[in-house]
């Protein structure tokens, strides 16, 4: 029996396999307005054709100067809640589970308006932001931005705190001070505060930065902490990536490099995790689950590079799932 094509529940939601579409920016709005657009439509839905059991749309901001570039998406008003609807339809038409990740960019935002973060020292590159000594409005934000996407028809919920957007900015201590409870605060007040309004029966998936890859920044001990408060405030699953916080970080890319961090949250903090990061072979996916490093893997190039994947990897684990009909005759 594959792990890797056993479904997977969480809350009222099951995923038909372990394969997650991980979000990836597609830089598509030509309109700058955050409307997605036929190629959203068609590489999302493309994917949920070639099998993944959970399809995440991109880093989606949930207010205009949330936006890691004037191209990205939204789901901050309601022509946003009107065209996601038609390709939540899709991907749930084909048998697969419709996701989002909720974002905020902060100082990584790229467009031409001020951004927001606990610092006021620019990303490198980047703008200048304006420091914020309050982050109840963007939690509110979250909020209203989650609310929006169940109206839009997706079914789990992704909190966006990784690769030095705005969450991971409070958190790390590269971009903000105070002792880790302080730093935490806002992306655990934001996890409860989605809870909350979206209700006990929606997943809600939290993508986290497990280590800063610099001395001084953020640690895999730290993402520990950070996970525990999180499922306490009512995520149900922790995506664990890495880094993004700073230009000077000396990461060990290799295959499945952040699996590890994934593993000592999943062990440590006794939660549920997502692993991600050049994730390529159907093998190396099963042996990550059968290991018990995590519940759920996330790919992101791969899946660029083949969309029938699931559909391959079924094939090389003797694993028989169906095609759709229209496809039936190549499988």
């Amino acid at each position: 029996m594959s792990l890797l094509f056993s479904p997977l529940t969480l809350r009222s939601v099951t995923l038909p396999n372990r394969i997650a579409v991980s979000p990836m920016c597609q830089y598509s709005v030509t309109k700058e307005d955050g409307v997605p657009t036929e190629w959203h439509l068609v590489h999302l839905g493309s994917r949920a054709v070639g099998g993944a059991g959970l399809v995440i749309a991109e880093a989606t901001a949930v207010e205009p100067r949330g936006r890691i570039s004037p191209q990205d998406v939204g789901i901050w008003n309601d022509e946003q809640v009107a065209a996601w609807k038609r390709i939540t339809a899709f991907i749930k038409e084909h048998g697969s589970v419709p996701g989002i990740q909720l974002a905020h960019a902060g100082r990584k935002a790229i467009g031409d308006w001020v951004p927001v973060a606990p610092t006021t020292e620019p990303f490198p590159g980047g703008n200048t932001p304006e420091k914020l000594e309050n982050h109840t409005g963007i939690v509110k934000a979250f909020v209203d931005g989650a609310l929006r996407a169940i109206e839009a028809g997706f079914e789990v919920l992704e909190i966006h705190a990784a690769h030095g957007y705005l969450l991971h900015e409070f958190y790390s201590p590269l971009t903000n001070e105070g002792s880790i409870e302080e730093r935490i605060a806002p992306a655990v007040e934001v996890t409860a505060a989605v809870r909350a309004a979206v209700g006990p029966d929606v997943p809600v998936i939290v993508r986290i930065s497990g280590t800063d890859w610099v001395d001084n920044g953020w640690t895999a001990d730290d993402s520990v902490v950070l996970a525990q408060a999180l499922k306490a405030a009512g995520a149900d699953l922790i995506d664990v990536s890495s880094g993004g916080n700073t230009a000077q970080a000396d990461i060990p890319i290799g295959p499945g490099y952040q699996v590890p961090l994934a593993e000592a949250v999943r062990r440590k903090a006794d939660v549920p995790t997502g692993a991600v990061g050049l994730i390529t072979e159907a093998k190396q996916a099963e042996q990550i689950l059968t290991d018990g490093s995590a519940d759920l893997v996330l790919l992101a190039r791969e899946l660029l590079r083949d969309p029938y994947w699931p559909l391959h990897a079924a094939q090389q684990l003797g694993v028989e799932i169906l095609a759709p009909k229209q496809y039936a005759r190549a499988f």
